[in-house]
């Protein structure tokens, strides 16, 4: 029996975020098509060799993306919207991709050479803090094959001496994740079939023996068109080219494991880490000809293997038939490489693995099942010794953190009175006018901003001359709100450097990385914390900041967190104790921060959820458990303020529909989501819902190049009365405008803030 070792992804912007800056560069004009080009075959390059010379028998390729796998299918398959106005898929060049990835005002931005036009919807990847770009389906669509990428990136490699084995997103996940306009996606089931077997026959012809085709959708529950589709693809894809390796991941197969089973694919890769109870079953349901790859090693954290326990399941296994070692899912959910953290002490270091070390420890497994446990002995010695340093740390545990804990009594979630009183003293205190303007939070990070703390990081600027800065900053930013003419104000965030990765610097249980930087979407990266023991939070973290903007305008300024939940998300969470257990904790250091803005006299304070839907589990019948913690952890850190302060939560990109009843469980006053890409559509849920409290609907979609004009928001807005009554609306963007500069920035509030005073005039000429 043969055991090898295959990697299903590699992170795609380098050990150093090599393509973020190429792709801005790209989209600031620095740079043209081919240079861009250039340095992203430079890194697909390194990748392969990195790999190979780890250990990885299997190589991936296709894997790259230049912004997002999913808008990448989509351009493949000529699934472009009319109003990109390409005639054919063959003449969709670059523009045309980055204006479906992040929206164009034409020409200069290197977007879309015909005009204006919007982005696709961007939410999330499965129960990932990646973002993709939705696949838009319109009625009468004819899909033609475009751009063969998969083809070109196998040539690509091959002729540089690396066999790969492609990496397809599957067409039956591709199309569940699709949008239809008044149109099943899966009537185009025939259409995108015959394509994938056209792209098979061509792999097979360049000389691939096998690809990997990502159907991810297996571990959900599936409908019967569902199932009758996977059923007719692998039927005709099965046989139409290269061998496959059908893989799923991010949890078990379960009920659609005889389905996957019964398919007519060479090989099968299962999840053993989100699922691993479901290697028995898959050992019985899996005819012994069918080549097994088992994901031994998380993809999706970054805390190191327990090797020796790995070995005592995989030893019998490796006896009785050929397998293949491999992360649980792609790399691109964990940092590329652990030997560039040199601030990282040592006692936590040694309990982590990166992609690189990922590998590794998969090549450990390898050699040990291959050649026996005794000619690895001293490679195992380490491994085992950082396993046992890890379970009994002393840094993990925190008594008082347990204390508190078991001291929380069921009237901490409550609000002191019901939402129509707390209206009522709401609006004596804010005295805000009818479709109130806000931000979400954060302004711009400009170059002079980002300079400033990487020289203060450095020690090259004093904390007293960086303290200054920031504070010049921020009444810059109070003085420009007040100009502009907006209602309730924020400080900016200047200090933030994430808005997660600020909290934890400041909380108990943290640690950071310098260069632990994992792809969110397009060039837009972060450091997830390593949250690695009990948290609690030593002093205040956001008052000061509050007190300072504040002190500088007679505006209601709201005090801006970052949510237990989201905290949780976006980190790298301890896996020795329940996820639920950790939020707790965080809840209750953001608690503290809560109730010390309030005592300072902060009225409105904003604690962002935008990760809460990202965490629901892929079964639905898992769901109502996840909910109910997490609705708890936000309102114990939610609701211990009086009735005149005024709480709101952020969401974005991500489907509410089938959760508002646990929204609503908030008990929030206000709450701000992203509408703008999807033209008001959310809001219908909430109507149906009858959400009783004020919602801010996106106007402005800030992760697009393009400024909106006044028209446009006054339009989505009219939009948005069809649903909700005009005093439950606020006007604002979609998200923080960290990420945008102040030219779009500028023209685009003073937009929304002169659509805010249409919409003032249009209630007041009907009533």
């Amino acid at each position: 029996m043969t055991v090898s070792v295959a990697t299903m992804g590699f992170p795609r912007i380098g050990p150093r975020r090599e393509l973020k800056f190429a792709l801005e560069k790209f989209w600031a004009g620095k740079i043209t098509q081919t240079e861009l080009e250039e340095a992203a075959a430079g890194l697909r390059t390194a990748a392969w060799a990195r790999q190979k010379a780890l250990g990885a028998d299997w190589l991936p390729s296709n894997d790259f993306s230049l912004y997002d796998h999913v808008l990448d299918t989509s351009m493949m398959l000529g699934a472009i919207p009319a109003r990109y106005d390409v005639e054919s898929a063959e003449d969709a060049g670059l523009d045309t991709y980055f204006a479906m990835a992040r929206g164009s005002t034409g020409g200069a931005d290197c977007g879309h050479a015909h005009g204006s036009v919007t982005a696709g919807e961007m939410t999330k990847w499965f129960d990932t803090n990646y973002h993709f770009i939705v696949p838009e389906i319109e009625p009468g669509a004819r899909l033609q094959l475009g751009r063969l990428e998969p083809l070109e990136e196998y040539r690509e490699a091959r002729a540089q001496g690396f066999e790969t084995r492609p990496v397809l997103l599957g067409p039956i996940t591709w199309l569940s994740l699709a949008k239809g306009q008044g149109i099943d996606p899966f009537d185009l089931l025939d259409d995108v079939l015959a394509h994938y077997a056209t792209l098979l026959g061509l792999l097979r012809h360049a000389g691939a023996e096998w690809v990997q085709i990502d159907e991810s959708i297996l571990v959900t529950d599936l409908s019967e068109r569902q199932r009758r589709a996977f059923t007719r693809a692998y039927a005709k894809l099965g046989r139409a080219g290269p061998k496959v390796m059908l893989t799923t991941y991010f949890g078990g197969l379960e009920d659609n494991l005889s389905l996957a089973a019964s398919l007519p694919v060479a090989g099968l890769h299962i999840d053993l880490v989100r699922a691993p109870e479901q290697l028995d079953a898959v050992l019985k349901a899996v005819p012994k000809d069918r080549l097994l790859s088992l994901g031994v090693v998380d993809g999706r954290n970054i805390w190191r293997a327990d090797v020796a326990a790995l070995l005592d399941r995989l030893e019998p296994l490796a006896a009785q038939r050929d397998l293949i070692l491999a992360p649980s899912c792609s790399l691109l959910h964990v940092p590329v490489d652990l030997e560039l953290e040199g601030k990282l002490d040592d006692e936590l270091k040694q309990w982590l693995a990166f992609a690189v070390q990922k590998i590794g420890e998969l090549d450990l497994l390898r050699r040990a099942l291959d050649d026996g446990r005794d000619s690895v002995a001293d490679e195992l010695a380490v491994a085992a010794r950082a396993s046992a340093a890890r379970k009994t740390a002393t840094r993990i545990h925190d008594r008082a953190v347990g204390e508190r804990i078991g001291a929380l009594t069921s009237d901490m979630r409550e609000r002191r009175a019901g939402h129509a009183d707390r209206i009522s003293a709401q609006a004596e205190v804010l005295d805000l006018p009818a479709f109130p303007t806000t931000t979400i939070g954060s302004l711009p990070q400009t170059a002079a901003v980002r300079k400033a703390r990487a020289e203060h990081n450095r020690g090259v600027l004093d904390t007293a001359s960086y303290g200054a800065f920031l504070r010049e900053e921020t009444e810059r930013a109070i003085r420009w709100q007040e100009e502009v003419g907006l209602d309730m104000l924020v400080h900016g965030e200047f200090e933030r450097n994430d808005m997660v990765q600020y909290f934890g610097e400041k909380l108990a249980g943290f640690a950071f990385t310098v260069n632990g930087w994992v792809q969110s979407y397009g060039s837009r990266c972060v450091r997830p914390p390593i949250l690695y023991g009990d948290v609690s939070r030593p002093e205040p973290m956001t008052v000061d900041w509050w007190r300072f903007a504040q002190g500088l305008t007679d505006r209601p300024v709201k005090g801006m967190l970052t949510g237990p939940v989201t905290i949780l998300n976006w980190s790298f969470v301890r896996d020795d104790q329940p996820r639920e257990a950790s939020c707790r904790q965080i809840a209750l250091a953001i608690r503290d921060d809560v109730l010390d803005l309030e005592a300072a006299g902060c009225k409105a304070i904003q604690i962002d959820e935008a990760a809460l839907r990202e965490g629901l589990p892929l079964r639905q019948r898992d769901w109502q458990r996840y909910l109910d913690w997490a609705v708890d952890c936000f309102r114990l850190a939610a609701a211990g303020v009086g009735n005149a302060t005024q709480i709101h939560t952020h969401m974005c990109y991500s489907e509410f529909n089938d959760i508002l009843p646990s929204i609503g469980a908030m008990d929030t006053d206000v709450i701000s989501i992203e509408t703008a890409r999807s033209q008001m559509e959310l809001l219908e849920a909430f109507a149906r819902y009858r959400y009783p409290s004020a919602i801010g609907p996106g106007v402005y979609d800030i992760h697009s190049a393009r400024v909106p004009d006044e028209q446009e928001m006054v339009a989505l807005m009219r939009l948005a009365q069809k649903h909700l009554r005009p005093e439950q609306l606020w006007v604002n963007p979609d998200c923080g405008l960290k990420t945008r500069g102040w030219d779009e920035v500028r023209p685009a509030i003073a937009a929304m803030v002169s659509a805010a005073r249409t919409l003032r005039a249009e209630a007041r000429v009907e009533a």
